[in-house]
């Protein structure tokens, strides 16, 4: 699956894993069900709801997508703890080439399992990659119900506002 990314990107998504929908479509969240593109619109990230075929828009503002593990599969669940701490160190790196101003994590349980931070709440973090400053933001899955779409899309503003003071 290939990522959405630039040098200095304002704020750089990162999924867990791509999804057999997105795997199959080449769009990241692909799935219907999925709240990333809502959240992303209703936060004041974007102007209007992106369809996932147009991600690519996505750097037009400063944003770009990319994923702690590259393995497709139908449920999280599925992946190895191995693969989440390999997919975070591939991470670092990454985020260290790609300097984007705020690394935001997409689902408090993958960002545990890939930087070992057993502690770690949504919000922004303590750690930083390099200069990126880092948000764990709440998995946008359908199959999250912890959290509905309003509080996702406050959620996603925090982190806009947070990114626009710099």
């Amino acid at each position: 699956m290939p990522d959405v990314v630039a040098d200095g990107l304002r704020v750089l998504f990162c999924g867990i894993n791509p999804g057999l929908m997105t795997a199959a479509t080449g769009h990241h969240f692909a799935r219907p069900g999925n709240r990333f593109w809502p959240a992303l619109h209703r936060s004041g990230f974007t102007p209007r709801q992106l369809p996932p075929s147009e991600q690519e828009e996505l750097l037009s503002y400063g944003l770009g997508i990319t994923n702690v593990v590259a393995r497709a599969t139908a449920r999280a669940d599925e992946l190895t703890a191995e693969e989440y701490r390999e997919g975070g160190r591939e991470l670092a790196v990454k985020v260290g080439r790609l300097r984007p101003r705020w690394l935001a994590v997409l689902g408090v349980t993958a960002y545990r399992a890939a930087f070992d931070d057993r502690t770690a709440k949504v919000g922004p973090q303590v750690r930083t990659i390099g200069e990126s400053r880092v948000w764990v933001l709440p998995n946008p899955s359908g199959l999250n119900a912890h959290w509905t779409p309003a509080a996702l899309a406050e959620e996603f503003a925090r982190l806009r506002e947070a990114a626009e003071q710099g």
